[in-house]
């Protein structure tokens, strides 16, 4: 059976449309778009974030799709670099197919040209020199090309001579450079990528490490040798530390690259402005070589990277090196007892005085925290931070647990507000809350408190209780008013107290009304009692009758918000509120000079001073029956241990992308700005003179063109008759 030639044909056929597809500028723009658009994704989405992050901010759905398709880790994902592969290969095969059209046509002057052919083009002129004999024309006009640069080459015909010029050759080698400029960046985005570093982990056997503990004690399959020609990673070494392992993320986990020396931090350096944001970052370091037992000194400043072995090491962040803390937890639950928590950043433990099984994460210490203390409002609230609870007393609105920074209405008031502690507390369940704790008092409002932030997730901004201080600068008054709130027998002696003082003395009946109205707001307040009012005898219990207790607000202002809508008809409720109100500040009042007078105390005096302290100690109480933990934990002894986070690298590729760049440059400055012009000149004899007939050609048609030919016009006919 033999094969006819068209079918023969066929597959070659197929085989030049592909090339011819694959090399096409249309092609090429496609992978570009598309490369374009994951490169911004890359950018918007963080990259090599725990999975926790990406559902908190996606939703488990969504974060699974994304997940998915790597677009996670962007830059490594598989889809990225087949497409930066084909983009290299697209680009390369037209390189090669226009090249040498390229180099030919520049070598080329087109000589050929017939002198009929020059009428035909936009740029042409014809005159009659009748005093110029031909060769004394054509020596003129070679000189005059030859001294504005044009490069030429005569060609004697029959019946005249042809002179081919050209200028502006380099646009051609513009379109190559800029083409070799795109395959050579890219190549050292391969080379310098995840790809080198998968390809050894595929022939090598080495796995992604997702487990914790030592990094010593990590198993050789995950590590990669000190030899490996390219890496980027990140290395964490605390003061007076040493460490000579770098950490590779990966999408699936993280791999360990040895390094062939061991990094020392002799001290961290780090400058303020005084908005709080750090200005200069620094780390003072000694490289200790392991083959040659060298230890060389350096310093390493962002943006000024210290280089070993062909390896750059950049000043990436700072971070905490396991500072030393101890902390006080003050009790927000009844029934908790105050006790000391001792440990270190980065040390997990379990708070068992805390009621119930939690783990403590200490996860931060900031020594410095610069906030804009300007133009705080009277309810406390920055704008900094959203309030997430609203109480609705009557009508209005008052809101609480806001902002530790406060933003400013007018003039700005930049403050070192001091340390603070950041930790998170997890439930047997396994959820965690963050919390963000300040160590000492800031005043705000003409009253000095003790900010404690606590958040749900990492995307949200931390809601602030503040607890106000006493004389002493303590929370210990706040502390001693909660206990005597929860404490019934003194929520008795504190109604008693307010009804004798607020009632006429020759009205016993108005004091004990007044006072059980008291009990009343205190017990509302504290929590104890129920906010809907009691159903009657012997009554069916309806669906909202059934709610249980825990259903409710757990106390403050919330209850008897609660209260005063179930209890009291809307036309009354302003009213009301606001003698409830009254009641219970007063009874406050006298709650909190019972508890100073219990802890030998002199009670305050009603003055200005406790009007703003007590202003702020309710809408605090208020909101510490809303607090998500059983314990506050107050920083008060502090060693800090500061560490350097460093990025190495082993990037061979940059050389080509430097080059890339060079290359590009000069390309795309070449075709922009380097016109290439072709011109020929006709010269034959016509009487006792020259006839000349001369035309131009550029690849671009414009105004510079067309001046340039009127001069060249001008200057090869002189004053020639048409």
């Amino acid at each position: 059976m033999t094969v006819s030639a068209p079918a023969a044909r066929e597959p070659r056929q197929h085989l030049r449309d592909t090339l011819e597809l694959v090399s096409s500028m249309r092609f090429a723009i496609a992978l570009l778009t598309v490369i374009c658009i994951a490169s911004v994704i890359g950018t918007v989405v963080k990259q090599h974030e725990p999975i926790n992050n990406y559902v908190n901010q996606f939703g488990p759905f969504w974060a699974e799709v994304f997940g998915a398709v790597n677009l996670y880790s962007v830059y490594s994902a598989w889809w990225f670099l087949l497409i930066l592969g084909f983009l290299v290969l697209s680009t390369s095969l037209c390189i090669a197919r226009n090249t040498p059209r390229f180099l030919a046509d520049m070598r080329s002057f087109k000589e050929n040209v017939r002198e009929s052919a020059l009428k035909a083009f936009h740029h042409k002129a014809q005159g009659v020199l009748p005093g110029e004999a031909p060769q004394a024309s054509l020596a003129r006009v070679t000189a005059l090309l030859a001294g504005n640069g044009w490069k030429a080459r005569v060609q004697q015909r029959e019946g005249g001579t042809m002179v081919a010029a050209r200028k502006g050759a380099a646009n051609k080698l513009g379109y190559i450079a800029a083409h070799s400029a795109i395959v050579l960046i890219c190549l050292g985005g391969l080379f310098d990528g995840d790809l080198i570093v998968r390809a050894q982990m595929l022939l090598l056997d080495k796995t992604p490490y997702n487990g914790g503990g030592l990094i010593r004690e990590v198993p050789a399959e995950h590590r990669l040798a000190a030899t490996n020609p390219t890496f980027r990673g990140n290395l964490l070494v605390p003061e007076g530390a040493r460490a000579g392992t770098a950490v590779l993320n990966m999408s699936d986990g993280v791999v360990l690259q040895d390094l062939p020396f061991d990094i020392e931090l002799k001290k961290f350096i780090v400058e303020y402005y005084d908005t709080g944001m750090p200005k200069l970052f620094a780390s003072e370091i000694v490289i200790h070589d392991h083959a040659t037992g060298e230890a060389r000194p350096a310093t390493v400043k962002v943006n000024e990277p210290a280089f070993h072995r062909g390896i750059a090491i950049y000043q990436s962040s700072f971070d905490d090196g396991g500072s030393k803390l101890k902390l006080n937890a003050v009790p927000m639950k009844p029934g908790v007892k105050p006790f000391t928590v001792a440990g270190q950043i980065g040390d997990n433990s379990t708070l068992e005085p805390a009621g119930q099984p939690y783990t403590l994460e200490l996860t931060g210490l900031r020594v410095i925290n610069v906030e804009n203390l300007g133009g705080t409002s009277a309810n406390g609230a920055g704008a900094s931070g959203a309030d997430v609870r609203k109480v609705d007393l009557v009508s209005s609105l008052q809101q609480h647990l806001g902002s530790g920074a406060k933003s400013a209405q007018g003039e700005k008031e930049l403050r070192n507000i001091g340390p603070s502690v950041s930790y998170k507390l997890r439930d047997a369940s396994g959820q965690a809350r963050e919390f963000n704790n300040y160590m000492v008092p800031v005043e705000l409002d003409g009253q000095r408190v003790l900010l404690a932030g606590v958040r749900d997730n990492p995307n949200e901004t931390f809601r602030y209780l503040r607890i106000p201080v006493d004389e002493q600068d303590r929370v210990d008054g706040w502390l001693r008013m909660r206990e005597a709130l929860l404490d019934p027998v003194t929520r008795t002696q504190a109604a008693r107290r307010y009804a004798k003082l607020a009632s006429p003395a020759d009205n016993p009946q108005l004091t004990e009304q007044l006072q059980v109205t008291a009990m009343r707001a205190l017990g509302l307040f504290a929590g104890v009692e129920r906010a809907e009012p009691v159903a009657p005898a012997g009554a069916a219990a309806s669906g909202a009758d059934a709610a249980t207790p825990a259903a409710q607000p757990p106390g403050g202002l919330a209850s008897l918000g609660r209260f005063i809508e179930t209890s009291v008809p809307e036309n009354d409720r302003a009213r009301v509120s606001e003698v409830l109100l009254r009641i219970l500040n007063g009874s406050l009042f006298e709650l909190l000079n019972l508890s100073r007078e219990r802890a030998g105390l002199q009670p305050l005096a009603s003055d200005e001073k406790a009007q703003t302290f007590m202003t702020q100690a309710v809408v605090s109480l208020s909101d510490s029956f809303f607090y998500p933990a059983p314990v506050l934990l107050q920083l008060t002894e502090f060693e800090q241990v500061q560490a350097s986070v460093f990025q190495l690298a082993r990037a061979p590729g940059k050389k080509l992308v430097y080059l890339g760049a060079i290359l590009l440059i000069l390309g795309v400055f070449a075709m922009l700005y380097v016109r290439e012009r072709r011109l020929w000149i006709w010269v034959e004899a016509h009487g006792q003179g020259a006839r000349i007939t001369t035309a131009l050609s550029t690849t671009r048609r414009t105004l510079d063109a067309d001046t340039e030919f009127e001069l060249l016009k001008k200057a090869i006919l002189k004053d020639a008759a048409a």
